[in-house]
C-alpha cells in the first residue's frame, strides 16, 4: 500500500476545496472535516444544529465505509461550532453515533464561522 491514500466517495459530499475527503495511511484514517452538506446536491441541509450534526456524522460514515472502516472505530473527532450555546445539542445527537461506554476522544471547538454558514462541522481520526 501507498504512504498515503486518498480516499472519496459519492456517498458523501465532494470536497468543496483543494482536499481530499480522507487519506489513509497503514493504521489510520483521517477525515476531512464534513458540514451538513447533502450528497446528492452539495447544498447545506436546512435544520437544526441536531439535524446538521446527524448529516456530518452520516457524511463521515459514509467517508469511513469507502475506506473499509466504521465511524465506531473512530480514535479522536473534532467538533467545530458557530454558536457553543449549541453544544448540548450536538452533544445529543452526537452521543447516537457512539458506544456510550466507548466513545472516541474529541474536542469542541468555538469558531467565528463555518463553510455554506453551517452550524457544525465535524472532522475524524478512525483507527483501521
Amino acid at each position: 500500500m501507498a504512504l498515503r491514500t486518498p480516499v472519496s466517495t459519492d456517498q458523501a459530499p465532494a470536497a468543496i476545496g483543494a482536499y481530499s475527503q480522507a487519506i489513509r495511511t497503514a493504521s489510520l484514517l483521517f477525515c476531512s472535516g464534513q458540514v451538513a452538506l447533502d450528497p446528492s446536491t452539495g447544498e447545506l441541509v436546512k435544520e437544526d444544529v441536531a439535524g446538521q450534526t446527524r448529516r456530518c456524522l452520516e457524511n463521515l460514515s459514509a467517508v469511513c465505509d469507502a475506506a473499509g472502516a466504521s465511524l465506531s472505530q473512530a480514535v479522536r473527532c473534532t467538533v467545530y461550532l458557530a454558536d457553543m450555546d449549541d453544544f448540548a445539542r450536538v452533544n445529543e445527537a452526537y452521543a447516537g453515533f457512539f458506544e456510550l461506554d466507548d466513545p472516541p476522544a474529541r474536542v469542541a471547538i468555538a469558531v467565528a464561522a463555518l463553510p455554506r454558514g453551517a452550524d457544525v462541522e465535524i472532522d475524524a481520526i478512525v483507527a483501521l
